[in-house]
């Protein structure tokens, strides 16, 4: 993060180092954090402080300003290596990438019971030549719990397994102190899980976790890898069948409508012909709801709800990659990795008092995933076929078939039962009412109606709207509109 102002630059690794430098905060700032869960860069909440892109240079001299990126990734794709040799050469680089990572005997790893963090654990094990020290994240509550995995995962590979379930009562005590914690407005509720996760190996004298951040963004692990991969389907169609029949018919009239699979299939042509990186959007919580009915008048006559997608548009327009899969990495790799998950683990061990390392990011991994082939990634409908491909054997077999879950939090679910969680809450809510932020409107609706329709839908925009009233409680205790 860095301030210029005349022939002052000041800089600094966190953004709230340098506020007494810059103390206005950005309406803009606080509009993204709603609509993207983060700030991405370059913004930061502090209106004169910017953040630097990933691998950007910014030279500031006597003219001026001037920015640059040191490194871009290019998705260029080697089709004529044989998949044998790509495996085995991919189980040599994640060996060789966990042995950069242990630099401490007193080392452990993640294992919420995925892919990623399993493959870690694993060779955690295997690099050191004895039982790693691994630990899970487990909730009471249907639908939330992977523990189970993790178990299968531990015993697999021998380790000395810690196991801690983060209950309501966790989230009262340590939402101000985590919240208060980051630089800025940071609303990912896998922060939570995380910091007990950390605490848990700080207890048990571990000094650094490995986590497995990065393999979906790599080898296509997301969900909506496959989804846009439909949609994208689309347009394989004839254009004179789209355009002459298709469309006219679904879209055009009333009576499909009233019949369950052609509505079905006119929701199917009216996502599909959203073009990216929109698309990726259609379920964005500020979206759904509207700009208008979360925010207050005064609020939005200061910012401009149409950055975050200019943003979104420039990312994904400057990747360089032909294939829809490959250019969604890239989104990603900035959007959800560099902004969001990143920080959330970096920002969680740290409060912890531990050192984290991604063994899944080292460079030689990276590069290589640059030169896989999009059908590797994701071949058909299946995600991460080669990755999975490449560790069967070595994976538990559960694991390898299970479906993508990680920390996810059962914040919406806790809510509608638990009543300190629920003063919390609205204690929050009415904090940003108060300072003109959001509609009182809105928090009522969300509290007294939506919880009830899908608790954990919505109970993520309680989430970042809970988050975001801390950090100010804590950082910029007098700010209104």
């Amino acid at each position: 993060c860095y301030s210029h102002e005349g022939a002052t630059v000041a800089f600094a690794d966190r953004a709230d180092t340098l506020s007494s430098v810059a103390s206005q905060l950005d309406w803009q700032s606080l509009y993204d954090y709603v609509y993207f869960h983060v700030i991405p860069a370059p913004r930061t909440v502090f209106r004169d402080v910017a953040r630097l892109e990933p691998a950007q240079v910014v030279d500031i001299g006597v003219d001026g300003k001037r920015q640059r990126f040191w490194w871009e990734p290019r998705f260029e794709a080697d089709p004529e290596v044989g998949i044998d040799r790509l495996q085995r050469r991919f189980i040599e680089l994640l060996q060789a990438a966990v042995e950069r990572d242990v630099n401490t005997d007193r080392i452990g790893s993640f294992l919420s019971g995925g892919t990623d963090s399993s493959t870690v654990a694993g060779f955690l094990a295997r690099v050191t030549g004895r039982p790693p020290q691994t630990f899970s994240i487990g909730f009471d509550a249907a639908g939330y719990d992977e523990m189970a995995y993790a178990r299968i995962a531990a015993r697999h590979f021998g380790a000395e397994h810690h196991e801690y379930y983060v209950t309501p009562d966790d989230l009262v005590r340590a939402i101000p102190h985590v919240a208060a914690r980051y630089d800025q407005p940071f609303g990912n509720s896998s922060a939570l899980p995380a910091y007990y996760c950390a605490l848990r190996a700080k207890a048990a004298g571990v000094e650094r976790l490995l986590a497995g951040d990065g393999g979906d963004e790599l080898f296509g692990g997301n969900t909506r890898y496959v989804t846009q991969k439909v949609f994208d389907a689309y347009y394989a169609l004839p254009r004179a069948l789209r355009g002459g029949l298709l469309e006219p018919i679904l879209l055009g009239r009333q009576w499909p409508r009233r019949v369950p699979p052609l509505r079905k299939l006119a929701r199917y042509v009216e996502q599909a012909r959203v073009p990216m990186p929109d698309r990726m959007e259609t379920y964005n919580l500020l979206d759904r709801f509207g700009a208008g009915s979360v925010f207050t008048d005064r609020f939005l006559r200061r910012v401009d709800p149409g950055a975050p997608r200019e943003l979104q548009r420039a990312v994904y327009g400057r990747a360089q990659a032909t294939s829809l899969i490959d250019r969604m990495l890239a989104y990603d790799w900035r959007f959800t990795l560099a902004d969001n998950d990143l920080p959330k683990v970096t920002g969680s061990t740290s409060l912890a008092g531990v050192s984290v390392g991604f063994p899944l990011l080292d460079d030689d991994v990276v590069d290589f995933s640059l030169r896989l082939v999009p059908a590797l990634k994701v071949r058909g409908l299946t995600l991460r076929y080669f990755f999975k491909e490449a560790l069967r054997g070595f994976l538990p077999v559960e694991i390898i078939r299970k479906r993508k879950h990680g920390f996810g939090l059962p914040f919406g679910p806790w809510l509608t039962r638990h009543e300190p969680l629920r003063a919390l809450a609205r204690g929050a809510l009415a904090g940003l009412v108060e300072r003109g932020i959001v509609r009182r409107e809105l928090t009522e609706e969300l509290l007294s109606v939506r919880l009830r329709e899908h608790a954990g839908y919505f109970g993520e925009m309680v989430w970042i709207l809970l988050m975001l009233e801390h950090w100010l409680a804590a950082k910029a205790p007098d700010f209104a509109v």
